[in-house]
């Protein structure tokens, strides 16, 4: 029915129209008691060899959805319905800020892709806090993506950080710090090894102390770009073990645009989906490789099928995300993919996602 009825409807519109109605109808339907559990039963039906413990966390299904898509956590209840095994909200700004100006998001429907700019568009921490604890128990963890505001120069940018930390820190199940989106300026020259090694320890040491009042203590992950030349995404990788991170993202959006034929390829932003498949999943090897397994490594970038996915798990992603792929396959994705991922590690002999990670980077 998506892919007859409501895609086309959807891709008659401006792409952020588009998404701003589809996360409204979400957002509605999260508010209605009582449904999304039944669904979550048929979606996502109990597979042992997916499920993994990561954190002191339960993951149900190796398959999350990737931050962007629902920034201000509008949407919860609905995405855990589809049978995602995690939800990752944000990016998250201390305070709230309306991101560039419009058009900003662009579909290329023959690359399988789109382009966004849209430049930590959010309600704020206060906001999101607030759509957060009125959840209540969760059936799977929720994530927070972290970033600085617009107006908050490099200099002074642990402090939006360490902001968040103790705003959302009783409610996160886990805090990813964004230092690789290319739509705020500057914002990427946060991933230089020293400057990232110093802002990683300090919200690593934020966490650990807001555990004392909180009794809570989410991991903190890190995500990095694409775009990085080789050596420097080592150096970064090193800073991030060397400051006590908990896990990696690979990878966010690129500014590549090799291989494009739609026009739109020309607009500024950061480029994500299919053109990024095989990319992030050379980069989640390499960051494998890099931290020997020492800390999870999530893979994203370009997963719209259970063989996109089980390719970055054999590389070395514990976990993988997916968000342009929705757009363009539908609400029975998570579903497709959990359902595909058990037949290849069926296949394959394995009898827990967890013994296929990394099989082919050792």
């Amino acid at each position: 029915m998506y892919r007859r009825l409501l895609k086309p409807a959807l891709f008659h519109l401006d792409a952020e129209d588009a998404h701003h109605l589809t996360l409204r109808a979400l957002g509605m339907a999260s508010r209605v008691p009582g449904w999304t559990a039944p669904v979550r039963a048929l979606t996502a039906p109990a597979d042992p060899r997916l499920t993994q413990t990561l954190w002191g966390h339960a993951y149900p299904s190796p398959l999350g959805l990737a931050a962007g898509l629902d920034k201000n956590g509008e949407a919860v209840p609905a995405f855990c319905a589809l049978g995602f095994g995690f939800v990752e909200v944000g990016t998250v700004t201390p305070l709230a800020q309306p991101g560039n100006e419009r058009p900003r998001l662009f579909r290329l429907p023959p690359d399988r892709a789109l382009i966004n700019r849209m430049g930590f568009n959010n309600a704020g921490a206060d906001a999101l806090h607030a759509r957060l604890a009125a959840l209540g128990t969760r059936p799977v963890p929720v994530w927070v993506n972290i970033g600085r505001n617009k107006a908050t120069p490099n200099e002074e940018a642990t402090s939006d950080y360490l902001r968040l930390v103790r705003a959302l820190g009783d409610v996160a199940d886990a805090f990813v710090v964004n230092v690789s989106s290319p739509n705020t300026p500057g914002l990427r020259a946060l991933q230089a090894a020293g400057d990232l090694a110093a802002l990683v320890r300090a919200v690593v040491d934020e966490v650990e102390e807001g555990r004392v009042r909180t009794l809570n203590r989410p991991p903190v992950l890190v995500k990095l770009a694409p775009d990085l030349h080789p050596a420097d995404f080592e150096a970064s990788v090193g800073a991030v073990l060397d400051a006590g991170a908990h896990g990696l993202i690979v990878s966010n959006t690129t500014l590549s645009r090799g291989g494009l034929t739609h026009p739109s390829r020309e607009q500024a932003g950061g480029l994500s989906g299919r053109p990024l498949t095989e990319r992030s999943t050379a980069l989640v090897r390499g960051a494998y490789r890099l931290t020997r397994g020492r800390v999870p490594v999530v893979g994203v970038g370009g997963v719209f099928t259970a063989e996109d996915a089980y390719a970055k798990i054999r590389a070395g992603a514990s976990l993988v995300e997916v968000y342009t792929a929705l757009i363009y396959e539908g609400p029975g994705l998570p579903a497709r993919l959990g359902r595909g991922l058990s037949r290849l590690l069926e296949r394959d002999g394995f009898a827990s996602v967890t013994e296929a990670v990394g099989v082919d980077a050792r």
